[in-house]
């Protein structure tokens, strides 16, 4: 593998980090959100309204059922519109994060769903206001939760990001991509996808581990 391809290797790399890092960001700062309603709003807790839920859980199911790689397509325009271009790394986030708003939402309001209806009312018994008992005990208490889902949305994305490299996304999708498949380096192929896999891997153990912190 000469100095070329090893330089290239790194690049990669260093791409993907950025292009799982900042869409992984900007999902949560959107899904988050978007997850605590759909908890809310949802049968039996705090702001239960059936039309806003079947609304927002619609949407939510929608855009997570498109696969990724027609989700990639369809939104070229908005990204051109959104960076101004729909090639290289930056363009890759807008798609990246659209893509994984969804599964963020349906992570969180899962991890909510475990918080034990006992806490709840233990907080309602003291008076205290709905988004007080949102923020100061259901979020808390489902922390470790949500840390074990963040490490797997981040795997999500990161896996998501190999995808970009068929639009030109960069990364190490594309490196795979262009040297692996159009050149037939199989070394550079299995290079990189070892690489992602590790890169999972110490992600996942990584939101494994804090989630066990926490809990403790």
């Amino acid at each position: 593998m000469t100095e070329y391809i090893q330089q290239a290797i790194l690049n990669g790399i260093i791409e993907t980090l950025q292009m799982t890092f900042f869409s992984s960001i900007f999902a949560y700062i959107i899904g988050l959100p978007i997850g605590v309603i759909l908890y809310l709003t949802s049968r039996g807790h705090l702001y239960e309204n059936p039309v806003v839920n079947a609304v927002i859980g619609f949407l939510v199911n929608v855009f997570r059922s498109l696969p990724f790689l027609i989700l990639l397509v369809l939104f070229i325009p908005v990204t051109r519109w959104i960076v101004g271009s729909s090639i290289g790394t930056t363009a890759s986030i807008v798609p990246l994060t659209i893509g994984t708003i969804p599964i963020v939402a349906r992570m969180v309001e899962s991890s909510l769903n475990e918080v034990s209806a006992g806490i709840i009312e233990a907080a309602n018994s003291m008076a205290a206001k709905p988004w007080f008992i949102v923020v100061h005990f259901i979020i808390p208490e489902a922390i470790p939760s949500l840390l074990l889902g963040g490490a797997i949305n981040v795997a999500t994305v990161l896996g998501y990001s190999a995808m970009a490299g068929v639009i030109g996304g960069g990364g190490l999708g594309a490196l795979a991509l262009q040297y692996g498949y159009y050149r037939y380096q199989k070394d550079v192929l299995w290079v990189t996808v070892g690489i992602l896999i590790i890169m999972v891997m110490i992600i996942q153990e990584a939101g494994i581990i804090l989630s066990k912190r926490v809990r403790r």
